[in-house]
């Protein structure tokens, strides 16, 4: 709650641009325009009446953020003896539902009355349907996105699940190369495969890892499946947003509310189909808990902690806060869910870490042509 709290108060210093909500913590979408993506270190805010520097304090909301959910969320995965689990799709509803309404309240907050509020919304929504269609196509792959990643926090430990789930830079990386024909540096290619490797250690079989968890291998194998899936709808939607949408797209907060409202849509629609039965005769909040609740709060509040930090932060701290995030995350799981931390483990979580640094730090740079003088 104080997460989400303070987030909100940063959030209204952010300018109007075209940001992509969906995208995770730690990678920058190259569609945001230069005012988003500039990092005025010196802006601050008083807190308690002490000045203190923005970016800071949304680099810990972002980590604080980022491990919490991860932890939340796989605490509300937890099957206990004599209750059910609830149904993952009621999750994605609720939260495209809270990240459309906190949308909705930045959008009258920047525009100061309801009725430019609406007339702005009207203007980005009804006056430009090609790119409501559009906008399509990336609600619905973070819908699966999100789907998978819910599922898969049933199958997986918390550790897991973070380090894993950073193989999203690989998917983007990719991606980016074969549709927008991007170019890496070569240090960027040695992380990737930095990065597989640690990931491919972390999931080597020991003898008493995952059993002592409460996991077993096929469950591991499963969940890990349905993570990588995770992974490259992101990575591909991240992409397509940026090829089909640069320059079109609206202004940040009506963009959230555009795709919380696909999102609403889309989630509600897959649950009807998959689970109808089960929601009409248990009801729509059934196996729900206080931890749900505030995991589905978190993920909904993403998009707008991610909004402020590409707005004050740099790459470098920006890796640092995702490098923090999965230590805390590890620790976490050890202390509340027995998570035994393995030699493999270890190392391969170190490489993940080590990779996600360089990746954000070493970006590809455009060799300068000299002219000769005539």
């Amino acid at each position: 709650s104080v997460c989400v709290l303070i987030s909100l108060c940063l959030c209204v210093h952010l300018q109007e641009g075209g940001c992509l909500p969906g995208c995770l913590p730690d990678t920058v979408p190259d569609c945001l325009p230069a005012t988003m993506t500039e990092a005025p270190g010196d802006a601050t805010v008083k807190v308690c009446g002490v000045p203190l520097a923005i970016k800071y304090i949304s680099l810990a909301i972002l980590v604080l953020q980022n491990s919490l959910f991860i932890l939340f969320m796989r605490a509300s995965r937890i099957k206990v003896e004599g209750e059910d689990l609830y149904v993952p799709g009621t999750a994605i509803v609720l939260s495209e539902g809270m990240k459309l309404v906190a949308s909705f309240f930045l959008v009258l907050y920047e525009h100061k009355s309801l009725g430019g509020a609406i007339q702005a919304i009207q203007d980005d929504t009804i006056g430009k349907p090609r790119v409501m269609k559009k906008l399509l196509v990336p609600a619905i792959l973070y819908t699966v996105q999100n789907t998978l990643a819910v599922t898969s926090a049933t199958l997986l430990d918390a550790a897991t699940f973070q380090v894993t789930y950073q193989l999203k830079v690989l998917t983007a990386a990719i991606f980016s190369v074969i549709l927008l024909d991007r170019k890496l540096s070569s240090m960027q290619w040695v992380s990737l495969v930095i990065l597989m490797a640690g990931v491919v250690l972390i999931q080597k079989p020991t003898s008493s890892g995952q059993e002592a968890a409460g996991h077993s291998y096929s469950d591991q194998l499963l969940g890990v499946t349905l993570v990588l899936l995770a992974c490259l709808s992101s990575g591909f939607a991240g992409v397509y947003f940026e090829k089909m949408l640069k320059g079109e797209a609206a202004g940040i907060w009506i963009l959230n509310m555009q795709l919380g409202f696909y999102g609403v849509v889309i989630s509600l629609c897959g649950l009807l189909m998959s689970h109808r039965k089960q929601v009409l005769e248990n009801g729509f909040f059934h196996g729900y808990s206080s931890t749900a609740y505030i995991a589905i709060v978190l993920q909904a509040m993403g998009g707008l902690v991610v909004a402020v930090v590409v707005k004050y932060a740099d790459n470098i701290l920006k890796s640092f806060a995702t490098s923090i995030s999965i230590v805390v995350s590890c620790v976490g799981s050890v202390y509340f869910f027995s998570f035994i931390v393995t030699v493999n483990f270890a190392f391969g979580a170190l490489l993940v870490i080590t990779a996600t640094f360089l990746y954000s730090v070493y970006p590809y740079v455009a060799p300068t042509v000299q002219t000769s003088k005539a």
